[in-house]
């Protein structure tokens, strides 16, 4: 639901949204063992099968900040829960005269949330 919500308002701002996302390599990187809990395929699939999303472009690197030049976006939109300084790829869009917006996060609706509530079920 909140990924939904985050990708449609996202679209609402943009002609075509390309959807970066991580490899399973970058994500475990990034979130540790584990995860992701979805394989790329499966998260790929998921997202292209969203009528906001345009295009799905997996990177293995991690950050995506080769893909946002190489992209060249208008518009660079990362979740509300980072601030414009932290978001990857911002000095380099507005460089180009882009702009860089936050879009909202539903609470309680991350992949996160989600673990810790199986977790915290599975301990009982």
């Amino acid at each position: 639901r909140g990924h939904v919500a985050y990708l449609n308002q996202a679209r609402n701002w943009c002609d075509r949204l390309i959807v970066g996302l991580n490899s399973d390599r970058s994500v475990r990187a990034l979130k540790g063992e584990g995860r992701p809990v979805n394989d790329l395929e499966g998260r790929a699939m998921v997202l292209a099968g969203l009528a906001c999303v345009d295009l799905v472009a997996p990177f293995d690197e991690d950050t995506p900040i080769d893909l946002i030049t190489t992209a060249r976006p208008d518009v660079l939109i990362k979740g509300a829960d980072y601030s414009e300084d932290q978001v990857v790829g911002a000095v380099e869009v507005r460089s180009w005269g882009g702009e860089v917006r936050l879009a909202e996060i539903i609470d309680g609706y991350s992949t996160t949330a989600a673990i810790a509530r199986m977790t915290a079920k599975d301990g009982q």
